[in-house]
């Protein structure tokens, strides 16, 4: 627990801090740290399933740790969320253990940073970062949209006011959901200060391991899962010549993820080809300069609630290719190449360019940098203290 002197009294949702960091861990790992230290907020606690985590317990998700290490449990949502059963039992019983650990604490406000609110008596705001599974639900497992469907109305009903990460999805939850607009506000992430241009040596201390050249590669960091729009993007960089995409090969950094078998396989035979290395998960602290090193950064996602790999390989003066969809044009602006995600032929050429023209890379990496510099973590802090005092100082519903 951190106290300050004033302020509002917070109680942070941690379950999502734990290694390896996915965006909403980040995103909640960034709150965690930045909030004891804004002056408008006295105190903070935050809050897991088992209970209070300290808050050196979430910061030590950067090095591999976190509230789920390897020598703890893992919580019990993600454990059992393959299982349809698991998960509705979950829903029924979780929320009374929950109210009953939150009994005490209606004066403070309660923010999930990752959608689901508990049952609690004060005032609560939750962080609602996609609807992809309301909009493509053939993009997950049959448990989560279970899960999700049941939910996530539940937490919105509970919700005194919600963040999304762009204002595409807060059109979403009007559209779909019939919330108020008044109580939604769009604030948008921003990328990690280690995400940043690397010096050649930086690069390639971190590259040689890996067997990869500096600016010799194209990447993409992610999940490999259905979202993301994978077997398009290798249909494209297979149909480039073979000498382009052997000088200048893909390179894949992310989990398995799921429904996500017949990708592997293609996966594995470009990789058998020569021109594809999959790295699956990556350390966090060797990201940056695989980001750096990066000769292209390609993002075709079908749906993103914000795609902070973008950012991320904004800041770190990667070129970027992403589609032209959902959110992802509000991160890049003007700075990256966007195309229709379905359409190989577009992404394809896409590619070719950005592989082989110097002054648009030159060019994209400058406007990159520029555009990733107007997102910033205290921005983002700012402006969620800001949704606080609005709802502490507006009647409770």
């Amino acid at each position: 627990m951190t106290v300050t002197t004033l302020g509002i009294d917070l109680i942070l949702g941690a379950d999502s801090i734990n290694a390896p960091l996915t965006g909403i861990g980040r995103y909640a790992l960034e709150l965690a740290r930045g909030m004891p230290e804004h002056p408008d907020i006295r105190q903070v606690r935050y809050f897991v399933l088992k209970g209070w985590a300290p808050l050196q317990s979430l910061l030590n998700a950067e090095g591999g740790g976190g509230v789920h290490t390897a020598s703890s449990k893992p919580s019990l949502r993600s454990k059992l969320a393959g299982n349809r059963f698991a998960v509705r039992a979950y829903h029924a019983l979780v929320p009374h253990l929950q109210r009953w650990q939150l009994k005490d604490h209606a004066n403070a406000i309660y923010h999930s940073p990752n959608y689901f609110l508990p049952p609690f008596a004060g005032r609560t705001v939750a962080t609602i970062h996609d609807l992809s599974h309301h909009l493509y639900p053939q993009f997950h497992p049959a448990a989560r949209i279970d899960y999700m469907r049941r939910a996530l109305p539940e937490s919105l009903g509970r919700a005194d006011h919600l963040i999304t990460d762009a204002e595409s999805v807060r059109q979403e939850l009007i559209e779909h959901f019939g919330y108020p607009a008044e109580r939604i506000t769009a604030i948008p992430l921003a990328a990690n200060s280690a995400f940043r241009p690397h010096s050649a040596q930086e690069i390639q201390a971190t590259l040689a391991p890996l067997r990869l050249q500096p600016h010799g590669y194209s990447l993409y960091v992610g999940t490999i899962e259905p979202r993301k729009n994978l077997d398009r993007l290798l249909a494209a960089y297979e149909s480039l010549p073979q000498a382009l995409r052997m000088r200048y090969p893909l390179v894949m950094a992310g989990g398995a993820g799921w429904c996500s078998e017949n990708t592997h396989k293609r996966m594995s035979s470009a990789a058998n080809a020569g021109w594809l290395h999959y790295l699956r998960y990556v350390a966090q602290a060797d990201l940056p300069a695989l980001y750096a090193g990066a000769r292209v950064f390609v993002y075709p996602s079908l749906y993103e609630g914000f795609g902070l790999p973008v950012l991320e390989a904004m800041a770190s003066g990667a070129p970027v290719i992403t589609s032209n969809c959902s959110s992802l044009p509000e991160v890049v602006g003007t700075a990256a190449l966007q195309v229709q995600p379905e359409d190989v032929t577009h992404l394809a050429a896409s590619l070719s360019r950005a592989l082989q023209d110097d002054t648009w890379r030159a060019n994209a990496r400058e406007a990159g940098l520029a555009r990733a510099a107007q997102f910033s973590w205290q921005r983002c802090i700012d402006q969620t203290v800001r949704v606080y005092e609005r709802l502490k100082a507006s009647p409770q519903r």
